[in-house]
């Protein structure tokens, strides 16, 4: 959530924000207008109360004199200003819910470093890593590849869920598995993240903690009986992990990395990337998240992208980072890298991992401080990415590691995991 004080000081920061984030500025205006009523009632609540222990003092005295008629009289007018100050405080507690429900909708500011553009378009490429494969014969697209090594099945998963689901056979199955040991084995063997094993279930507070509700409710799972979601990444129970929470300076960074089944709906991007596997309504992720100080949180903004980066080397799968520009950021995300993979079906690079510094937007909505050097308490920053997608990250070694004959050949760090040196 965005710091509601900031904005009565200097709403013009805000309203730039979201002019180069290409979103309505409307919402500042209200919020505005609301605080001004908010403000105009304070003096009137403060001043009522001033004459109400006024009233009482003279209540004091006028029994004190065994005026009982005067005191009377007075205590009739304390009561009416004691009704007129309840309506006042109904009031602005509508309107604090107001000035609230509006600041809900209201994206991060995007921080300074931040490319201004419109569009994916004008997105920075920051830096590349590897050289895409040069084939002497024509590649396969995954979703031609693996139904004709008899793995890969959209068929049966359509029959038993729909569109975009997949079945998955064998060593493909295998491989999917192995992808998840590999990656939660390099991130907490040699990162120095701690594993979590977290909940796929959520309540609605969550979810509106980690800025999932209420912008992207119509692409999130919901059981209406329980009023419980499924995850969309496991971003949103790390990050609400310490909701309400006082950690300790000295506690942090804490780097926490989880794997989770993910569950969206993708409403309304019906139309992209149907094919294959790349956007799919279930799939798996190993997620990671830190919580840290604002004085540090950009500086490990780039080590997390570098753990992130360092599943794809070890994999030696070709791949660059881009910076998002304000208008690609996503709504939490104050600074943004995407990692793309190299996909020869796509004879492009595709996002294979989103690194973000959320700066204090998820901590002020879950409330997650620390006390500070200073003994005085300061919201922390939260960060997360992909570490990585593991089903995207099964399509590279597929397109990429694919063979003439069919078969694929299993990178050298997932052997031991696999027992097998190429599939089939």
């Amino acid at each position: 959530m965005i710091d509601i004080k900031l904005l009565r000081q200097s709403p013009q920061i805000f309203i730039e924000a979201l002019e180069k984030r290409n979103a309505n500025t409307e919402l500042v205006d209200k919020i505005i207008e609301l605080d001004k009523e908010w403000r105009k009632l304070t003096t009137e609540l403060n001043n009522l109360k001033a004459e109400r222990n006024s009233l009482s003092k003279l209540v004091a005295k006028a029994k004190a004199e065994k005026n009982e008629e005067l005191a009377r009289e007075i205590i009739e007018k304390s009561k009416k200003i004691g009704e007129k100050i309840k309506e006042i405080e109904t009031v602005q507690q509508d309107i604090e819910s107001k000035m609230k429900d509006i600041a809900l909708n209201i994206p991060n500011i995007p921080h300074e470093s931040v490319p201004v553009g419109s569009d994916e378009t004008e997105n920075i490429e920051i830096r590349r890593w590897g050289e895409p494969r040069k084939f002497d014969f024509e590649p396969k697209a995954h979703w031609d590849l693996g139904p004709d090594l008899g793995l890969m099945d959209f068929e049966r998963a359509a029959k038993l869920s729909g569109s975009r689901f997949t079945v998955m056979y064998g060593y493909l199955a295998k491989l999917e598995r192995a992808l998840i040991q590999f990656m939660l084995d390099v991130h907490t063997k040699e990162n120095g993240y701690t594993e979590v094993w977290v909940p796929h279930l959520v309540k609605r507070e969550t979810m509106t903690w980690t800025g999932q509700l209420p912008k992207f409710e119509e692409e999130a799972y919901n059981i209406k009986k329980d009023d419980l979601f499924l995850i969309p990444t496991a971003e949103v129970p790390l990050a609400a992990l310490h909701a309400g929470e006082t950690l300790n300076e000295k506690e942090l960074p804490k780097k926490y990395t989880a794997y989770t089944p993910c569950y969206r709906r993708e409403a309304g991007s019906y139309g992209k990337d149907v094919r294959g596997v790349i956007r799919q309504h279930q799939f798996d992720k190993v997620e990671l998240v830190w919580i840290t100080t604002p004085e540090r949180s950009f500086d490990d903004l780039e080590k997390l992208t570098q753990d992130a980066e360092k599943i794809l080397q070890l994999l030696e799968l070709p791949y660059r980072v881009v910076s998002l520009c304000t208008g690609d950021l996503g709504f939490a995300a104050a600074k943004t890298y995407d990692i793309e993979v190299w996909l020869p079906s796509y004879n492009a690079y595709k996002e294979i991992s989103s690194c973000s510094n959320d700066t204090d937007f998820q901590a002020r909505r879950a409330n997650i401080r620390y006390r500070g050097k200073d003994n005085k308490l300061h919201y922390v920053h939260t960060l997360n990415g992909s570490g990585l997608a593991i089903g995207r990250t099964l399509v590279a070694i597929m397109e990429n590691y694919q063979n003439p004959d069919g078969s694929i050949t299993i990178p050298r760090v997932l052997v031991p995991y696999m027992g097998v040196e190429r599939i089939p």
